[in-house]
């Protein structure tokens, strides 16, 4: 059997999520991360309030932690990995568990990256809206009536490709798609354009941030949600986390990578069951798993 392990991005996150690894010995994962940012971290795994992961920084912070307490607990049952992927911020994810990335460095990393892009999408503004039932050229069509204001931010999978921009351009894209014969269009609970050439303003920085850190060969190729490829290369991985920061997440053209890999099974590691639904919708000749709580 191949297995293929998945690491989910924002927008996974739910209150207390952490919680059931209090108690594990993994939360010294938490302990570490706080002695690395020197500020109190568990806070952001264990309250029950929503608002406390409302700000893409502790979010993104959250989802990290939570994935990789995770992925400490069911990295021996797993056993080898053909391939590691993650969505987003969780590519992140997936370059620690590979051990491409020190954990202290990860978590470095993701803290500057959230800092970064939410400085963008505050100097920006904009949003992000999911066509559901639209295909990769109604997606292009409804974008052209937007031009330099929406773009594809995510495809994610057959029928799920999300779109963001600026107010007026999503909302003349949205508008666009619905002519076309989009089915459906929902506004995301995100406060900013990310992946687009809006997050420009957070490439210097975040490429600064990975300059300073070291990179090594990883344990198994890791999937780029930029080119779709995978790659086991240590160095590339500075331009292309960099680049991606306005680049689309080509999710759907990973998972193909992932499975012409040898992957028949895709586990996905970490809060929620989103890239889940999406492998099942995208690849439904692959087996699915879930690793989300430690049992």
């Amino acid at each position: 059997m191949g297995v293929a392990v998945m690491f989910p991005g924002q927008g996974s996150q739910s209150p207390a999520m952490g919680s059931p690894w209090q108690d594990a010995p993994e939360w010294a994962l938490v302990e570490q991360a706080e002695e690395v940012l020197e500020q109190d971290v568990a806070a952001l795994l264990l309250d029950t309030d929503p608002a406390r992961l409302r700000h893409t920084r502790e979010a993104q912070l959250a989802v990290f932690l939570t994935s990789l307490l995770a992925w400490e607990t069911a990295k021996d049952t797993l056993g080898d990995v053909t391939a590691f992927a993650g969505h987003s911020l969780g590519q992140l994810t997936a370059l620690t568990a590979a051990g491409a990335l020190d954990f202290d460095d990860g978590v470095r990393l993701v803290a500057r990256r959230g800092e970064l892009t939410q400085a963008a999408a505050d100097a920006t503004g904009g949003g992000m809206a999911a066509l559901l039932g639209a295909d990769e050229a109604q997606a292009e069509e409804a974008c052209a009536a937007a031009p330099d204001a929406c773009w594809i931010a995510n495809d994610n999978a057959p029928g799920q490709v999300v779109l963001a921009g600026t107010d007026a351009g999503l909302e003349a894209a949205t508008t666009a798609a619905k002519a076309v014969g989009v089915r459906k269009v929902v506004r995301l609970d995100v406060d900013g354009a990310f992946h687009t050439p809006l997050m420009q303003a957070a490439t210097g920085g975040f490429a600064s941030a990975l300059a300073s850190i070291a990179l090594r060969v990883p344990s198994a190729p890791v999937v780029s949600n930029g080119d779709g490829a995978a790659h086991a290369d240590a160095d590339g991985w500075r331009s292309r986390l960099v680049d991606h920061l306005v680049q689309p997440v080509r999710w759907r053209q990973s998972l193909d990578t992932i499975v012409a890999l040898g992957a028949d099974t895709l586990v996905e590691v970490g809060p929620g069951r989103v890239l889940t639904g999406l492998a099942r919708k995208a690849r439904p000749d692959v087996a699915t798993e879930l690793v989300e709580v430690p049992a």
